[in-house]
């Protein structure tokens, strides 16, 4: 087997999950979300975009109903001895044969927990889950447990997540002699990927960010590619993934003589960082870290030009987003803690000016202040 974690760690993992599992009375647990599956038993995959589902039993007792493209993938990259294959035929429909394998393993009648939230289960498949199994069990949406697991990081996890924070330094490393005026965005965005790559890293879970001039002003990654000039903004966020595991990073990079405009959104986003950092530590919440980013954006007269978040936890994930929970929101009640790996990210997008700039960076919580992973500065880059 493939698997990334010795044995006690995956045990460890298990004893959680079963831990919580018996604090909220759950017989069982149906899991749809890739990244839960992965965590809890190396099971490595993109055919969640198909039904699949991992049962597990108060008992610790595992099953995989998967098709039978993954078949072999489960057996090679996870630790789960029982896996079931649904045949695909026309007018198959998984969600009956869920059923009838939660019936095998006796939990008719029984309280179970189903991760709904996720992409791993299309609203489709989960019409079609509550059908088959709305009179056979009591079904509890219990999409949030996991991840509040995952949050809190193990240290063969932070080793992991330490590795991808540096790929995500030699992708800058690569990227920064290219930001110059005459260079075509695809071989910025060409020498960030190689250098991951070549590092031993993964695909990351979605497309990096990459936008110059007025795309700079974006937060998404659109397809389409343009040449710098001579004063030009560029905008980057990416993230270097190691065995799944993210660490994000992004920066605005400013070819030629940056206007005055730049320079104030540099200084805002700078001073709104350091902020969110000295809140960021136990004792506080998800909450109070954007309070402290919405309190230095208002400071600056910027409230109009920032974001109603800023930042989330990052862990093991799978395409189409790295963003993991929980995240930097107005209200969010969910304590710091030690050993998280949380994405902090400055984004100010003055759209009356044209002017872009950002600044973030990957952190890991301590008992004290937080440890960024990254091997570089804040400092305001010019090409």
């Amino acid at each position: 087997m493939a698997l990334h974690f010795d044995a006690q760690e995956y045990d460890a993992r298990k004893e959680r999950l079963l831990a919580r599992m018996k604090d909220e009375k759950l017989d069982a647990m149906l899991l749809f979300a890739q990244e839960s599956m992965y965590w809890l038993t190396g099971y490595d995959t993109f055919g969640f975009c198909f039904f699949q589902c991992m049962i597990v039993e108060a008992s610790g007792d595992i099953a995989l109903l998967t098709r039978s493209a993954d078949l072999r993938q489960a057996r090679h990259t996870s630790n789960v001895e029982t896996i079931v294959v649904w045949e695909d035929r026309a007018n198959a429909n998984p969600a009956r044969e869920l059923k009838q394998l939660l019936s095998d393993r006796d939990l008719l009648g029984k309280r179970i927990g189903v991760e709904y939230d996720t992409q791993g289960l299309t609203a489709f498949n989960g019409r079609r889950v509550d059908e088959a199994l709305n009179t056979f069990a009591t079904l509890e949406d219990s999409s949030r447990l996991i991840p509040g697991l995952r949050a809190v990081k193990s240290a063969a996890e932070i080793e992991y997540t330490k590795k991808a924070a540096a790929l995500a330094d030699d992708a800058f490393d690569a990227a920064i002699p290219l930001i110059r005026a005459g260079t075509d965005e695809s071989a910025i965005l060409a020498a960030m990927q190689c250098a991951i790559f070549e590092g031993g890293g993964d695909y990351a879970g979605n497309e990096f960010i990459i936008g110059s001039g007025e795309d700079a002003l974006l937060c998404r990654y659109k397809s389409g590619r343009r040449k710098l000039e001579a004063n030009d903004q560029m905008t980057l966020e990416w993230a270097g993934a190691y065995r799944r595991y993210h660490a994000a990073m992004m920066r605005t990079v400013v070819t030629g003589k940056p206007t005055g405009r730049h320079l104030e959104l540099y200084d805002a986003a700078k001073t709104a960082l350091i902020a969110c950092e000295e809140v960021m530590k136990p004792g506080h919440t998800f909450g109070d870290v954007f309070d402290a980013h919405a309190q230095a954006m208002a400071d600056a007269d910027l409230t109009r030009h920032r974001l109603n978040a800023c930042g989330y936890s990052l862990g093991a994930h799978f395409a189409p987003c790295w963003m993991d929970r929980p995240m930097f929101y107005a209200g969010n009640p969910v304590p710091i803690e030690p050993n998280m790996t949380l994405f902090a990210h400055m984004i100010i997008a003055d759209s009356e000016t044209g002017t872009a700039m950002t600044l973030g960076q990957t952190y890991l919580t301590t008992d004290e202040a937080p440890q960024c992973l990254s091997r570089h500065n804040l400092d305001l880059i010019v090409g």
